[in-house]
């Protein structure tokens, strides 16, 4: 089932612009690391979850490339504008060849299942 997004035929004319470039340097550069590279996660500072996700693909020796975007105290809304174009409301998000994957339970699950193992051999 595809997630709902609001059609641009309901929004005026006149803010069209402003709502497609709302803060599209953080995805383009986001996008641009996930092109780049097979596992990626994106975090905030002072969140438990994006250390744990790091952890947990130290422990099984992935590399992956880490961006943090602020804290709790700062760039929430740079971080809403990812959360806008992934459609996944927490941090870390975790990217594997592209595909977001969630978060660090959902890293734990896809890596005690070893459908991670076989994302990244596919």
């Amino acid at each position: 089932m595809p997630r709902p997004i609001l059609d641009e035929a309901h929004i005026h004319p006149a803010i069209r612009d402003t709502v497609a470039g709302h803060e599209q340097d953080i995805v383009r550069e986001v996008q641009a690391v996930i092109a780049a590279h097979p596992v990626v996660v994106v975090g905030m500072k002072m969140n438990p979850f994006p250390k744990m996700a790091c952890k947990l693909l130290a422990a099984e020796g992935i590399a992956y490339q880490y961006l943090e975007y602020g804290s709790y105290f700062g760039e929430w809304r740079r971080r809403n504008a990812l959360k806008l174009w992934s459609g996944w409301p927490t941090m870390p998000m975790v990217f594997v060849k592209g595909v977001l994957i969630g978060g660090a339970n959902d890293l734990k699950a896809l890596l005690k299942n070893g459908e991670l193992k076989k994302m990244l051999a596919g």
